[in-house]
């Protein structure tokens, strides 16, 4: 799954760090905490890895 924003792909590369152990997970807030507890390593690295050219800042609401 690809980031859809920049919001996004910034929450999930917080996430990875925090699941490789580079970050404490308690430092982390919001999507963020979600993500490291609802994702694995693989899924937050191909939502991390997603380019930010041309992303919105934040998602639409839908």
């Amino acid at each position: 799954m690809k980031a859809t924003s920049k919001a996004q792909q910034k929450a999930a590369g917080a996430a990875l760090s925090a699941k490789r152990g580079e970050t404490k997970v308690g430092d982390l807030q919001g999507a963020a905490r979600e993500m490291h507890d609802s994702m694995s390593e693989a899924e937050l690295e191909d939502m991390a890895s997603t380019p930010r050219k041309g992303k919105p800042e934040r998602a639409p609401d839908d």
